[in-house]
């Protein structure tokens, strides 16, 4: 079977973000491949490894933003395809899942794609269903683990995590799935599996190798400034008794008009 992963690079989960002069800043923290993507793929090394196939990691970015692919081909992923183009820049979820899916049908054959749950920078976790929705394929979310799996006959069974249980969904094939965190820890590229990445090549395609052109935002940013500082004072309430500090208290809130 084929499974193409979706990666994002994404600045380190420990960045602190600004805006400086209307343009977001992550300081020097580097990029890293999206943490949610890296239950994605080894959510797809583990099928593969149980049903054949081969791994193709797919990334959206910049053409020197390398570092989500090479984790992915780190941990094991046979291939990867790089799409880059300037007239994407500012692209939003919508636009994005148009390039993605057509990314995929060049690739073409593809049984599954998997996606992580989110990405850590935008934490919309829109992106998988709108590529599906682009794809014409069915779209399963929130998936944290694959009850079966039947590539011939085009079946696959997956259980979704909820909030009060779990569920139990039936698909055909191809589809597109978004794997949670509950799936199982990813795992730690080898050294050999580092020194195998870092010289790997890989196509990078722009809008013109894939025959579609730049796709409208439907969201932009005009504008981007941080929000308005609040000096917050604390202030204790004393006293002897647990009675005479509610007492204390109710007199400053009634002081400061809040009762």
């Amino acid at each position: 079977m084929k499974i193409i992963v979706c990666v994002k690079q994404v600045p380190d989960t420990a960045a602190t973000m600004s805006v400086d002069n209307g343009v977001i800043s992550w300081g020097d923290a580097p990029l890293i491949i999206n943490p949610w993507d890296e239950y994605a793929v080894e959510a797809a090394l583990n099928l593969v490894a149980d049903q054949g196939g081969d791994v193709t990691a797919l990334c959206l970015g910049k053409e020197g933003e390398t570092e989500a692919i090479k984790h992915a081909l780190a941990m094991g992923a046979d291939s990867a395809v790089m799409v880059s183009d300037p007239a994407l820049k500012g692209a939003d979820n919508l636009a994005v899942s148009k390039v993605l899916a057509a990314a995929i049908d060049k690739i073409g054959d593809a049984d599954l794609v998997l996606f992580g749950q989110q990405s850590v920078d935008t934490d919309t976790g829109l992106l998988p269903i709108q590529v599906a929705r682009n794809l014409g394929w069915p779209s399963l979310t929130l998936v944290s683990k694959f009850e079966s799996l039947d590539p011939a006959g085009n079946k696959i069974q997956v259980l979704r995590t909820m909030e009060e249980g779990g569920q139990v969904v039936d698909s055909s094939l191809p589809a597109v799935v978004s794997i949670t965190k509950d799936y199982g820890e990813p795992r730690y590229p080898s050294f050999m599996g580092i020194r195998k990445a870092s010289r790997a090549e890989y196509p990078v395609w722009s809008l013109a190798d894939l025959g579609i052109e730049p796709p409208s935002a439907a969201v932009s940013w005009p504008e981007v400034r941080e929000p308005e500082s609040k000096e917050i004072v604390t202030e204790i309430i004393e006293g002897d008794t647990p009675e005479e500090k509610a007492k204390n208290l109710v007199q400053k809130l009634i002081a400061e008009k809040v009762l």
